[in-house]
């Protein structure tokens, strides 16, 4: 069976051992890098290889580029390899901050054209109270080999952004946090506020109070109710670095509401450009 959206705990422990199965271990924590591989160190899924969201799926900031640019398809293919992820690997990632970091693996993977990546429901969490086995210690490297055919028009560019913004059919979804897209705290970035015209949904209303993705039916009709007509193919997600933008086109993903774009250098790249506008306040 293959899995391209979302996994339970039990479903993951059948397949522990599965030599054409990855697991990636994706915990971070944007206050403290080195956080994750410790906490992978300790105490990680058996056979699970640790994928650093700095580090691994990002490539190094520019003074042109948002938090969190994307890597380069080819060097990202080969760390892939490194990782154990081939062309016909199903691919399992997870992290302990309600997906939101195991869902930028999960878009990484099916932008390179490899539509075989799940994420663990629930995270790290609902395998360690499933009962899941535990393993410690460092992974050894993968030995696979793993071609990328990357989806050019999945995303975005701060200018093709700007472009799409003067077509009203399209719709710019922010997944930040309320506060933030209304620009009365602003924590990472030294311009608080949003992109003109964005609509905010926050990736935490994707989920129920356990962490779990809300149900099927549930995510299609919250994300009915946001798009308001518009169709699917014609949202374009974004957060403040490209990582919780990926939640929200995971979340429509499960409700069936494919074709979303991703504007990868989100907030963090769109002020960098002081020509480009910025709007306060809770509704756009």
């Amino acid at each position: 069976m293959t899995y391209r959206t979302l996994i339970d705990a039990e479903s993951v422990a059948r397949l522990i051992g599965n030599p054409r199965v990855a697991l990636l271990d994706c915990r971070f924590d944007l206050a403290s890098p080195e956080a994750g591989k410790r906490a992978f160190l300790l105490s990680h899924i058996p056979g699970a290889r640790y994928a650093d969201l700095n580090k691994d799926l990002s490539a190094p900031r520019t003074p042109s580029t948002g938090r969190h640019p994307l890597p380069r398809p080819d060097l990202l293919a080969a760390r892939l390899g490194l990782l154990d992820v081939g062309n016909d690997t199903q691919v399992i990632a997870y992290d302990e901050a309600n997906g939101s970091f195991a869902a930028r693996a999960w878009w990484i993977l099916r932008w390179l054209g490899h539509p075989q990546v799940a994420v663990l429901d629930g995270g790290f969490r609902a395998w360690v109270a499933a009962g899941g086995a535990l393993q410690s210690g460092e992974a050894t490297l993968g030995t696979q080999h793993f071609t990328a055919r990357a989806d050019a028009p999945a995303v975005l560019s701060s200018a093709q952004l700007a472009e799409a913004l003067q077509d009203p059919r399209r719709l710019l979804v922010d997944a930040r946090a309320p506060e933030r897209y209304a620009g009365a705290v602003e924590p990472l970035d030294p311009v608080a506020g949003h992109v003109p015209g964005a609509v905010n949904h926050p990736f935490i209303d994707n989920l129920a109070a356990d962490g779990h993705f809300l149900p099927a039916p549930e995510l299609r009709r919250r994300w009915n109710a946001r798009l308001a007509g518009v169709a699917p193919g014609r949202v374009i997600a974004m957060c403040g670095s490209g990582v919780t933008a990926c939640h929200n086109l995971l979340s429509l993903e499960v409700a069936g509401l494919s074709g979303a774009k991703l504007y990868a250098g989100s907030w963090s790249e769109w002020i960098l450009d002081p020509e480009r506008p910025v709007a306060l306040g809770a509704t756009p």
